[in-house]
């Protein structure tokens, strides 16, 4: 019962962190199709901390959820034993085992692309303005990576569940 109750608190917090995660990857596709080789503009002083406020506990939460989905995942994994199975797509666990290589890569891309160069992009970290732009290009398509990855994962776990 015990592991049925530990199961069941991993299952809602890696649904709840795939709706923040995903969610914020694809709210960021519907509000910026394309790519723009533009900055985000610097506030007035007056309004620059909250500004800097509001962008780091939006992008703390984006990044940590992604932390919640893998963690949650690998502890449902790990309850079933099925962790070594899902990494090496070997039997039964083929299909949960694509979703969880698809999901490694995009916190893997989150955490050391995406992140390194989002900070330099909102003035987090000094940059010159020709490395900020250059970063903007590889926030831009480390982001749709992610969000393009994102399908398959969201497949690959469906496909699990459900008998592929």
């Amino acid at each position: 019962m015990q592991l049925a109750i530990v199961d069941l608190a991993a299952r809602w917090l890696h649904i709840a962190g795939v709706l923040v995660w995903i969610g914020h990857n694809w709210a960021n596709v519907v509000n910026h199709p394309r790519y723009r080789r533009v900055l985000p503009q610097d506030p007035p002083e007056t309004a620059r901390r909250v500004f800097l406020a509001a962008s780091k506990r939006e992008h703390g939460i984006f990044r940590y959820a992604s932390l919640v989905v893998w963690a949650s995942g690998m502890l449902m994994l790990w309850n079933r034993g099925q962790i070594m199975d899902a990494y090496a797509l070997s039997g039964s666990s083929l299909w949960i085992g694509l979703g969880v290589w698809t999901g490694t890569i995009m916190v893997l891309n989150l955490w050391l692309v995406l992140w390194p160069h989002q900070k330099k992009v909102l003035g987090y970290v000094d940059a010159t303005v020709e490395q900020r732009l250059h970063c903007t290009r590889i926030t831009f398509l480390s982001s749709r990576t992610n969000s393009f990855l994102s399908l398959a994962t969201l497949f690959f776990m469906v496909a699990a569940a459900h008998g592929a």
